[in-house]
């Protein structure tokens, strides 16, 4: 039996100006189209930081087995990490970190 895959994107972003854009990106379209080639949900977490620290924001996506996944990560996401990178690139300060692993839910 497969397991939902989750995908965690971590991003680190130096101000609440970056946040909001990041965060107004992520919801007004990014997520859609990540959904749209395979994620069965998501779900946005603005992480409690440290008052003055950098700010992280983590996107907790779920992928119904990792062959869905990984057909995700070779067809799709190179181009919607390009889209990411124009917007959020190096320059801006945003910090990007991917994992990935099986899924275990409890109700």
């Amino acid at each position: 039996m497969s397991r939902p895959v989750a995908y965690t994107v971590h991003a680190t972003v130096p101000s609440a100006q970056i946040q909001r854009a990041y965060l107004a990106w992520l919801i007004d379209g990014h997520i859609a189209e990540v959904m749209a080639v395979g994620a069965a949900s998501a779900q946005v977490v603005s992480l409690d930081t440290e008052p003055g620290g950098p700010m992280t924001v983590e996107v907790r996506y779920t992928f119904a087995d990792r062959s869905a996944l990984e057909l995700y990560l070779a067809k799709h996401a190179p181009r919607l990490r390009a889209a990411g990178g124009e917007k959020f690139g190096p320059d801006t300060g945003v910090r990007f970190q991917r994992t990935g692993g099986e899924s275990y839910c409890h109700r």
